[in-house]
């Protein structure tokens, strides 16, 4: 049972699949091959340029004041890792799939489909996400041309109801002057629902209405996909550009002192939002299947986007800082909200309009992403043969997209935005620590000529230094772990620990390759900033995952059928 558990399906077998077509739907057919690296880095920037640098990075600069570039910097080089080691499998495996196709090849059956459900996870609640940051904009955008949308139709039920609350606590305590704009319109929703009793109906219609139309053309086309994205990368890219050229003039350098007023543990603090900001490069290898020279120009695109994308995020975030104290900027739109503050509000319409371009653009990408996997799970039999159905005149994964389409729009109705983006960010991070554990586990080949080839850089005595250096300066924070009422919360510290030392050990005795360790280890270390609370609900969905894979996938799976274990 535990061998049959983790057989592995052969990169061999893996290409010769995708190169005859194979498909176990009742509808096979090949995807079209349409991207070049010129589409694939602008996928990269479109994935990568939205949300987070229209709406998290406000509260991760709330909490880290202008250090948050640190984190910037800090997220950039873990993700720079996590992408040389995708650009390695998407070199060797240039198919569909991404992290779950790779993890099949490396780890075998069950890792993969823990990776497959993670990876399913990252994208629905991830693209619910920028469906609520597209729908806050799309709002902001409509009243600048003084059209008002009742409150109740653009928030969701929990932020009314707690915001309901909160107002009624401090009106009670005679606080007023601590009820704050996004407070009044929460509980103005509230107070102004249709409902029946103490229930109101309450639900975020916007961000209804652009899953619908983004989810349509994902199913109409890979080349439509691609026309729109390039589009609005390029108009998103020049006004990005124009916000940080004005917004140099309007800063106060005094703005950034203290550079990092809640030190280093407050700007940690914003890792879900500025990691929530990066993990669309990850999207980029699930058009595998898509390319025309895949084992080229994958690497090529995940790498080009992630270094624009850094420098852009780096300097927003400098901009942003200096020109209003850190402090105001916990709010949901915030380049918006400080360009309306200094009175440039032609500025601020502009930034507005391209936040509706800049969400919508990451939302066309998670969504053409995650279709891919569920079609990726259904080839390998692990989920119903429907999923894996191609449609014979579009050419994309018709059934899974419209799943999606479901799977995003129904929750973007009534979900909050900070939830979803910390269980996103700890689903990528577990993603990206397996893509870089399974590189460990590839055997070494030579460089070939028009495929991308992960330096080697043997860690047999970095890593143990870092090691040993590490313990040294923070000896005094492991001592902390065990005391206080809550030590168990510090648990994936304890893990994160424990595979610190054995893969010291491991690096020493085999020669490991140095990237992926220090991709691997920077992964887990983000996820242990990630709070206990969110572990717990990512280890529940993971439970809910093996439920299903233990009941069907393991059963239908095309290895067991066949009894191959390669």
């Amino acid at each position: 049972m535990s061998k049959s558990l983790f057989r592995k399906k052969s990169i061999h077998k893996i290409l010769t699949d995708v190169a005859s077509g194979f498909s176990d739907a009742e509808h096979s057919g090949h995807l079209k091959k349409e991207l070049t690296v010129k589409d694939l880095t602008l996928m990269g920037i479109a994935a990568v340029v939205g949300a987070g640098i229209f709406s998290t990075i406000g509260l991760a600069s709330f909490n880290g004041g202008p250090g948050v570039t640190i984190l910037f910097v800090l997220t950039a080089v873990t993700c720079g890792f996590s992408a040389l080691c995708y650009a390695e499998f998407a070199s060797r495996i240039p198919v569909a799939g991404s992290a779950y196709t790779y993890a099949y090849a490396s780890f075998g059956e069950l890792i993969a489909w823990i990776i497959g459900w993670d990876l399913l996870m990252e994208y629905a609640i991830g693209n619910i996400a920028v469906a609520i940051s597209w729908s806050t904009y799309f709002v902001n955008l409509l009243e600048g041309f003084h059209i008002h949308m009742p409150e109740y139709l653009t928030t969701d039920y929990f932020t009314a109801f707690k915001a309901h609350e909160e107002v009624q606590r401090l009106t009670s305590i005679h606080h007023l002057n601590e009820i704050t704009d996004a407070l009044k319109q929460g509980a103005a929703a509230w107070a102004n629902a249709p409902g029946f009793g103490s229930f109101r109906l309450i639900a975020n219609t916007p961000a209804l209405l652009i899953v619908i139309i983004i989810t349509y053309l994902v199913y109409i086309g890979i080349r439509e996909t691609k026309k729109a994205t390039n589009a609005m990368v390029f108009l998103k890219i020049a006004i990005v550009i124009v916000v940080i050229a004005v917004g140099f003039f309007y800063v106060t350098p005094a703005n950034w002192h203290p550079f990092m007023p809640n030190g280093f543990k407050g700007v940690m603090k914003g890792v879900s939002g500025v990691f929530f900001a990066y993990i669309g490069f990850d999207a980029i290898s699930t058009t595998a299947e898509e390319c025309q020279s895949p084992q080229r120009d994958l690497p090529r695109g995940m790498i080009y986007s992630l270094i624009i994308c850094t420098v852009l995020y780096i300097l927003i975030a400098l901009v942003l800082t200096g020109m209003v104290s850190y402090k105001e900027l916990a709010v949901g739109d915030p380049l918006a909200y400080v360009f309306t503050k200094l009175h440039l509000t032609a500025l601020s319409g502009i930034i507005s309009f391209s936040a509706v371009i800049a969400t919508a653009s990451v939302l066309l990408i998670f969504q053409l992403g995650q279709p891919r996997i569920w079609m990726s799970m259904s080839r390998d039999g692990l989920l119903p043969k429907a999923f894996s159905r191609i449609h014979p005149k579009y050419h994309t994964p018709s059934f899974a997209t419209i799943v999606t389409g479901f799977v995003v729009a129904i929750p973007a109705l009534f979900m909050n935005l900070t939830e979803v983006t910390d269980l996103t960010s700890i689903g990528t991070l577990f993603a990206f620590v397996l893509v870089c554990g399974g590189v460990l586990l590839l055997p070494r080949e030579a460089a070939q000529k028009g495929r991308f080839h992960l330096p080697y850089i043997n860690s047999k005595y970095i890593v143990p230094a870092v090691f040993i250096i590490g313990v040294y300066f923070f000896r005094h924070n492991f001592m902390g772990l065990f005391s206080g009422n809550n030590a168990h919360e510090n648990f994936p510290m304890f893990l994160f620990i424990i595979l610190s030392a054995v893969l010291t050990v491991l690096s020493f005795v085999k020669n490991l390759s140095l990237i992926p360790v220090l991709g691997l280890l920077s992964c887990f270390y983000l996820m242990t900033e990630l709070g206990y609370t969110n572990w717990l609900r990512f280890l529940i969905w993971l439970i809910i995952g093996l439920v299903i894979y233990f009941t069907y996938g393991y059963k239908h799976s095309l290895l067991n059928k066949t009894h191959e274990s390669l």
